[in-house]
């Protein structure tokens, strides 16, 4: 019997993302503590720009717009907020954020180790590009990796496709 096997990636679905953008900055616009503050949520160039007059208002806007992303099912550890500090520019304060995809190097090789340690003998993992093949001659062996993988703390959001 042939082997069976997955990809694990690191994808972000662009529109989904652009939604709850939207979402976001539609409650921003309607709520009350953002009235008259300058508060603001768009795209600027590849990156999310928050813009506000205090610095707790940006850290309320970056909240709702993470609110949107757990409803719209895309996880938060794909968005890369730096070290969340707003920083001052003229009178109002300024937060970019920016979405991750695609497995790096030390992400992938931080998952195949754990596969690899932990995850059951006969488990083979190939890294390609930025995504990593898992295969095995057991389907149950797979679904062990998925599972502990989801359990795992890493630090990127990822998905599992290709399943066959």
């Amino acid at each position: 019997m042939a082997d069976s096997s997955f990809d694990i990636v690191s994808k972000v679905d662009r529109q989904e993302v652009d939604n709850a953008l939207n979402q976001a900055g539609k409650e921003i616009a309607q709520r009350y503590d953002f009235k008259n503050v300058g508060a603001s949520i768009a795209w600027s160039g590849e990156s999310i720009l928050m813009v506000a007059n205090s610095a707790e208002r940006v850290l309320a806007i970056l909240d709702v717009f993470e609110t949107k992303l757990v409803k719209r099912g895309i996880s938060l550890k794909a968005l890369d907020t730096g070290d969340k500090e707003p920083k001052p520019s003229g009178k109002e304060y300024r937060l970019a954020a920016s979405i991750k995809e695609g497995l790096s190097g030390e992400a992938a090789k931080k998952i195949t180790k754990t596969i690899r340690d932990e995850g059951p003998k006969g488990v083979k993992t190939q890294i390609t590009g930025d995504e990593v093949r898992v295969t095995s001659k057991s389907r149950d062996d797979l679904q062990t990796v998925i599972t502990l993988l989801k359990g795992a703390d890493l630090d990127v959001a990822l998905q599992f496709t290709n399943y066959r």
